[in-house]
């Protein structure tokens, strides 16, 4: 994640499992309301599945359990946040979309002063009424399950 000096960092906050995490705006497409999720077969397991927006399949990410979080069935309440990595547009399940902020770049700390192995993590916010965790959506996949991904999506499942 590049920062310039004194340029305000834009961020899509979001809530999941009652903690807040962020996108880069630039990297989010758009938000929608949850819509029905079609499991894949022998997809990897961070996937949940692929959803059809205006005649897209894009990849539904199990943000839960890339975290390590307690996962738990979808909800007509949740949200889907369309964010592009630099190889694929991908869906992450949220509980709700809290909006854009913007934060000085000096309020963001480097997830190596924290935990090096924060590998997912781009960086740390401290707000008063907790941390916001920002996310690197481009370290979501890991290799292998990228190309995982990519055989099944061109393969005679989708079709």
């Amino acid at each position: 994640m590049v920062v310039t000096m004194g340029e305000p960092l834009k961020l899509v906050v979001f809530s999941l499992n009652e903690q807040k995490y962020a996108l880069r705006l630039a990297v989010v497409e758009r938000v929608v309301r949850i819509v029905e999720i079609i499991r894949l077969p022998k997809a990897p397991e961070i996937i949940l599945g692929v959803i059809n927006i205006q005649g897209r399949i894009i990849p539904v990410v199990n943000v839960c359990r890339r975290f390590g979080l307690p996962e738990r069935d979808t909800d007509l309440n949740d949200q889907l946040i369309i964010a592009n990595t630099e190889k694929r547009t991908v869906a992450l399940v949220v509980d709700a979309v809290d909006g854009v902020m913007e934060f000085p770049d000096q309020k963001v700390t480097s997830p190596e002063q924290i935990l090096p192995s924060m590998e997912y993590i781009a960086g740390v916010i401290k707000m008063e009424n907790g941390l916001i965790l920002v996310h690197d959506i481009d370290r979501f996949l890991s290799l292998e399950e990228e190309q995982r991904l990519e055989d099944i999506l061109e393969s005679k499942y989708i079709g």
